[in-house]
């Protein structure tokens, strides 16, 4: 399918690996050009010489922690205009709310709550300003299903739904696009260090977790012009898991 993206511009961020690596390849095989961001210089440029040699686009690399406002301010200014957003960068640890110090949920908070904002407010006057763009935040099925034993990822995600779905019901006026999509347990090295707030496998769906390219598919799809209509919502890609936690 041509997802209609060639010669577009796409910022990934948390692209070293697992989910971000698999969209940053999935959207350069579609026609985009890609800014890869996360702290890992030695990943990124293993992801961005994957991408030059399959499909020939441009891949830059920008290595940073996005917990820090400057740092993404950085990145916001070398990115410069960009067609397609994804928030992606994030690392929530697994434990229930007496695991948790308020060091350890300021700063998995820092990464992914206040770096996608952060990054958004950047972005998105951008993209209104031309009046075009779309950006995905990559968010977590935990908002739904609310595992206890995962509670500062659960507290984290239902925060970003609701920021995806406020600005992205209102964005159009801009005609920006702003979309979630929300992904059940992935077959990552972050699963394995979930411990228990982490499903067992015979408790998943299928079977089995989701791969990245799974919810790297549904990213692509959510930042295309085939999904011109999408905006102020937030996509499962979670065998279901949310619809049987919310029954």
């Amino acid at each position: 399918m041509d997802l209609g993206l060639e010669g577009r511009v796409a910022l990934v961020t948390g692209a070293s690996q697992g989910i971000g690596a698999a969209t940053a390849m999935q959207l350069a095989e579609a026609g985009c050009d890609i800014i890869l961001a996360a702290r890992s210089e030695g990943r990124l440029r293993r992801v961005a010489d994957d991408i030059v040699a399959r499909f020939g686009r441009k891949a830059d690399i920008f290595a940073a922690d996005l917990s820090s406002s400057k740092a993404v301010a950085a990145l916001a200014d070398r990115a410069g205009a960009v067609d397609i957003l994804v928030n992606n960068a994030g690392a929530v640890p697994g434990g229930r709310l007496e695991d948790i110090g308020e060091d350890e949920w300021r700063a998995a908070w820092d990464l992914k709550v206040f770096g996608y904002i952060n990054l958004t407010r950047l972005i998105y006057p951008q993209m209104a300003s031309r009046g075009n763009g779309v950006i995905v935040n990559v968010i977590g099925a935990a908002a739904q299903i609310r595992n206890p034993t995962y509670i500062c990822g659960v507290a984290g995600n239902a925060a970003l739904t609701a920021f995806t779905m406020s600005i992205g019901s209102d964005s159009h006026r801009n005609g920006v696009r702003v979309v979630g999509v929300s992904p059940g347990p992935v077959a990552t090295e972050r699963l394995d260090n979930l411990g228990e707030a982490a499903v067992k496998q015979d408790a998943m769906p299928f079977g089995r977790a989701a791969d990245p390219e799974e919810i790297a598919s549904a990213i692509a799809f959510l930042a295309s012009p085939r999904s011109g209509y999408t905006s102020g919502t937030v996509l499962m890609v979670d065998g279901g898991m949310s619809a049987r936690a919310a029954g």
